[in-house]
């Protein structure tokens, strides 16, 4: 079967020879004798052609080769015949399987080339260079015409996409190429394998013999004096900004180096230089590959060009597309961070990788993994061990010594400058708050239970707590990472606050007796310091006090407190000037010992000393109003017996009881409603709110932010804030008066206790009619009415009546009036619970009906 393919095949070429033969001479039609030596050389030549592996240098594409006759025929004029070629051609192209042709687009190539032939034939030139040419006249025509007919036919076959591929016997293409090469070495003072390794060296750093740095140009440039092509030139300069940007580079990592243990290099710093001398070094394997190629010649044109292992300009314009890409970025990245360290310098590379090139984006992760790497290192070992392993100011939480009371508010910070932007504030705060728990268990808590949570956080997380666990692109196992650490370090924090050192017990340790909410422990306090604290403050004894502090525990419900508890209760003597009295510098105060210091810091327990005064005041105005209370009601219930002084006298006195009476009610009145809302809606209030959010908290700054709301509420609403500072001082101003009236409650009561006396002792004397000796030594005391007669008597009570009418008057007409301008600043408060206090003092309207501005 195959020898009688190879016949077919044979037989096909031999008519193929023939025709092309009897074409080529018009004149005599008639076939050509096939035993002929032309006929015979001419078959052999075509043989040799067939049987030889020479193609055309374009692709087998039997669609463009078609689209390329169509087009022609377009061109030409001839559209009926491109639209009947269209058609034969789609039919062509369908026939598939067996008895079709396989190799379509040979076919159509070779029926491109024939019609060519024929087209020139017609134009009166010599086809003998063409391929039907199988005559091979070598006499008949010359060879420069040969050589011109060619060139021209090849012109015009590149034109048209297909180039014709023919034997060259004269060796014309060699001719060509030794004059393309004279021209070349005419034109080029240096060959272009030396301008290629000058520009490897260029690329290096290096100067080489031609191409040389240019500090004027700032780069590496050919010179002047050298004689090459303007795009030779250009083509130089390109490439070796390689160079420029290597030389930038290279002395960033050489500087960077040099100075490294300078703080303004630290460890992110020589990571980022280690990084890039690493890709250094695979720039360095590539030069190296490349100057191996630029040892090879440079062939013109060849054959094997194509194949060939060689290196030119061109090349290495190639070569060089992906490097000079990695190398910018690296050039960028050095400007960028020659003034960055730490966290800033890794926040700056991160915002180059945002890039949607594959390329750029591939390179800037894998630079950054090895960036980050210290940095990460520094969150695992803050995270999981407590520890601030910043040796250089690198990392974004700074810290600095402080005392133990003052290690969670002040010791650790933030440094904004130094946060990388693919680390979000609420993760650094989260970040900071792990750390800052663990150096507060270990400082200040004296516990060691924090490294079982971190070691069950980052089982929880996924991660391991060895060093290389994290990395740049990690963020979700960062994060989860952190919150897992948080979530249990933060809960054992808690734990121990609430549990080893009781703070919720403190809290309310605090409340009973800074706060005054114990109350039988308060009235007895006040019942046995009252007399002490009359005297002057310089002759008060604070061992006293303090004796009569543990009287008022043993005799209260306050001994079954924890021992602990009443040990960390004191007296406190404020600074005092000439003048004061013990009621006005004496104080208790608590003794919060660390860990509970961080809590009650010495700012809160100043405020808390602000609201104890307040309270103790408001106390001590209870406490006199119900001393006077008792002064009074005796008193009344004996005010009968003055049956025998004059109605004039017993009206007088009546009246001043009466006044006396009802400014008591008053007083009584504003005291007791100021006291219900300080002791129930304020402190209560205050109290309960702070409990439930004490069982809420997640964290110690939770803890330390519902006790500042705590503590600012109370302050608030006791009108001691800045907001009040005229409300807290007239009512301070009705304090005084209150205590005056108690001053001359007294005094009044004392009068008419020593009148009742006196009346009684001087009805005695005048029935036992004693010696005027006796009532002469009486009479002469200082304010004795002993022996003054009745009516004598009635003089003097009938004055002191009077006098102490008008004082009551004066009393009571302050009163009024600063009553009226406290409850006119009330309802101009700011907090809602404030004007609630009005509501409280003028339930019954009475004094908005004696005064509307009220």
């Amino acid at each position: 079967m195959e020898e009688e393919d190879q016949r077919k095949v044979t037989d096909l070429v031999i008519e193929l020879v023939r025709r092309l033969l009897s074409q080529q001479n018009p004149q005599n039609p008639q076939s050509p004798n096939l035993n002929s030596p032309h006929f015979s050389q001419s078959l052999r030549y075509a043989l040799r052609i067939l049987s030889s592996r020479l193609t055309p240098s374009i692709a087998p594409d039997a669609d463009a080769i078609a689209e390329s006759i169509k087009r022609r025929l377009a061109t030409q004029g001839n559209s009926s015949d491109a639209l009947t070629f269209a058609d034969l051609y789609t039919k062509f192209a369908s026939k598939n399987g067996p008895g079709s042709v396989n190799n379509k687009w040979a076919v159509l190539y070779l029926l491109k080339i024939v019609s060519e032939d024929r087209k020139t034939a017609n134009n009166g030139m010599d086809s003998s260079v063409f391929l039907p040419n199988l005559g091979l006249n070598d006499e008949g025509v010359g060879n420069d015409l040969r050589a011109l007919n060619g060139k021209e036919s090849r012109e015009k076959d590149w034109k048209n996409g297909v180039l014709l591929v023919s034997k060259d016997p004269e060796n014309l293409r060699e001719i060509s190429f030794r004059e393309f090469r004279n021209v070349v070495k005419d034109e080029n003072e240096v060959t272009e394998e030396v301008l290629v390794r000058d520009v490897l060296y260029a690329c290096q750093g290096i100067d080489g013999k031609y191409v040389k740095f240019d500090s004027n140009l700032d780069g590496y440039a050919l010179s002047d004096s050298v004689k090459v092509p303007r795009g030779t030139r250009i083509i130089v300069r390109k490439l070796c900004e390689l160079g420029w940007l290597f030389r930038k580079v290279k002395g960033y990592i050489s500087e960077s180096m040099d100075r490294f243990p300078a703080e303004d290099v630290g460890t992110v710093g020589q990571a980022f230089c280690a990084a890039l001398q690493d890709e250094l070094s695979e720039y360095y394997k590539l030069l190296a590959v490349l100057e191996a190629q630029s040892m090879n010649p440079i062939p013109l044109v060849s054959e094997n060009a194509s194949s060939g292992n060689y290196l030119s300009l061109r090349r290495l314009s190639v070569w060089f597309a992906e490097p000079m890409v990695k190398m910018r970025l690296m050039a960028v990245l050095v400007d960028k961070c020659k003034v960055l360290r730490g966290g800033a310098m890794a926040g700056a590379i991160h915002l180059h990788a945002q890039h949607g090139d594959p390329l750029v984006h591939d390179f800037m992760r894998r630079l950054l993994r090895r960036v980050c790497s210290p940095l990460f290192e520094m969150v695992r070992s803050w995270v999981l061990e407590g520890e601030l392993e910043d040796i250089f100011a690198e990392f974004f939480i700074v810290g600095q010594p402080v005392k133990a009371e003052s290690l969670w508010r002040e010791g650790y910070r933030l440094h904004a400058g130094m946060l990388p932007s693919f680390i979000s504030q609420s993760l650094a705060q989260r970040i900071l708050r792990t750390g800052k728990s663990i150096n507060f268990l270990r400082v200040c808590c004296d516990d060691r239970g924090w490294a079982d949570a971190t070691t069950e956080s980052a089982a929880a997380a996924g991660t391991t707590t060895r060093r290389g666990g994290l990395g740049y692109g990690e963020t979700d196992a960062l994060e989860s990472l952190v919150m897992e650490a948080a979530k249990r370090i933060d809960k054992h924090l808690l734990d121990v606050i609430y549990k080893r050192y009781k703070f919720k017990e403190h809290c309310l340790a605090i409340k009973r007796y800074l706060l005054l909410g114990q109350g039988d422990f308060v009235q007895y306090l006040m019942d046995i310091v009252g007399p002490e604290l009359s005297e002057p403050a310089n002759t008060i004894s604070s061992f006293k006090l303090a004796g009569l502090l543990e009287s008022a525990i043993r005799s209260s419900n306050a001994q079954y407190d924890d021992p602990d508890i009443l040990d960390r209760l004191r007296v406190k003597m404020m600074p005092h000037g000439t003048g004061d009295r013990g009621w006005d510098v004496f104080s208790l105060e608590y003794d919060a010992r660390v860990p509970l210091d961080t809590v009650f810091t010495e700012s809160v327990m100043t405020r808390y000393l602000r609201i104890f005064n307040f309270l103790w005041k408001l106390r001590r105005v209870e406490h006199a109003l119900i001393g006077a209370w008792k002064t009074m009601k005796p008193n009344c219930i004996t005010s009968h017996a003055f049956t025998k002084l004059q109605r004039a006298v017993k009206l007088q006195l009546l009246s001043t009881l009466r006044r006396c009476q009802v400014l008591w009610d008053e007083m009584n009145h504003f005291v007791t409603n100021l006291q219900y809302y300080i002791m129930f809606e304020v402190l209560e209030v205050s109290w309960s709110n702070f409990s439930n959010e004490m069982e809420v908290a997640k964290d110690l700054d939770d803890l330390l932010a519902a006790h500042e709301k705590y503590l600012h509420s109370i302050v608030e609403k006791s009108l001691l804030g800045e907001r009040s500072q005229t409300l807290y001082k007239s009512l301070f101003v009705l304090f005084d008066l209150i205590l005056r009236f108690r001053s001359n409650a007294d005094r009044l009561y004392e009068g008419i206790y020593e009148l009742q006396a006196r009346t009684v002792e001087s009805s005695v004397n005048s029935r036992e009619n004693k010696s005027r000796r006796q009532a002469k030594d009486k009479s002469s005391e200082s304010g004795s009415w002993v022996n003054e007669g009745r009516k004598a008597l009635t003089q003097r009570a009938s004055e002191f009546l009077q006098n102490m009418g008008q004082d009551l008057d004066a009393l009571a007409s302050e009163y009024k009036s600063l009553l009226e301008g406290f409850l006119a600043q009330l309802p101009v408060q700011q907090h809602i619970d404030l004007k609630f206090l009005l509501f409280r003092l003028d339930f019954t309207e009475f004094y908005s009906r004696q005064h509307p501005t009220v």
